[in-house]
């Protein structure tokens, strides 16, 4: 008997997704075996290793574009942690508010309609329903804290139909990558500060021909693009 590699992909690149690439992302729920509030999700949630926090463990796979069928993953608390005045997790507030944009950037939905058709788009039977959504996200670099680790990959936040990128990456545009911490340059280190009997008595006068900052006029604002329209409910969401 002889095996047959012939059929077998490529080895793919080790690199990661450049900073800033705008890229539609389909997101899979790996099961921890902690079971969340409803039948639903049975055994759904997994267990923080440094805190009392119970999270979704997720895996995302960019879908088109030049980094097709790469991968990232990344956790959102759902109960546990840090807690607020009112005893309510602080990262469920935060992961609440990631998971209603993936709805939106799925759905094609508006964050601002509030109308009655809308809210209904934001009801789930459980974080299960999630399993599977598809959505326009900004994908960022992070850098590691552990000598032992290598810098990944992360979703820096989910992009709305309200962003001119969205209409663009789900026409199957090209959106140029957009990083959002530059690299800072060393700084110049400072000359030894001199006696005060050396220094003049008199300061050097301003150069010529500076406007001061409220002189100049702003650069006039683009106007943003028109939301595009509503679509169909998803198919990731089984009724």
């Amino acid at each position: 008997m002889s095996l047959d590699f012939n059929d077998a992909e490529p080895q793919r690149s080790s690199d990661l997704i450049p900073d800033g690439s705008f890229a539609k992302v389909g997101m899979t729920i790996r099961k921890g075996g902690i079971d969340g509030d409803g039948e639903i999700d049975r055994g759904l949630l997994k267990a923080s290793q440094s805190s009392d926090a119970v999270m979704l463990d997720c895996e995302f796979t960019v879908l088109e574009g030049p980094h097709a069928r790469r991968k990232f993953w990344q956790t959102f608390v759902v109960r546990g942690g840090k807690v607020d005045e009112q005893s309510v997790s602080i990262g469920w507030k935060i992961s609440k508010g990631v998971l209603r944009a993936m709805m939106e950037s799925a759905q094609g939905l508006d964050p601002n309609d509030m109308s009655e058709a809308a809210k209904q788009k934001r009801m789930l039977r459980g974080l299960a329903d999630l399993h599977g959504i598809a959505f326009v996200a900004k994908i960022k670099i992070e850098p590691s804290t552990n000598p032992g680790y290598g810098d990944s990959n992360r979703l820096e936040r989910v992009v709305v139909p309200n962003e001119p990128e969205w209409k663009k990456v789900m026409a199957g545009e090209a959106v140029p990558a957009a990083p959002s911490h530059r690299a800072v340059r060393p700084s110049q280190p400072k000359p030894a500060a001199q006696p005060a009997w050396k220094e003049p008595a008199a300061t050097a006068a301003p150069p010529p021909n500076v406007k001061p900052a409220w002189g100049s006029s702003p650069a006039p604002q683009q106007a943003s693009a028109p939301a595009p329209a509503k679509s169909a409910g998803p198919a990731w969401l089984n009724s």
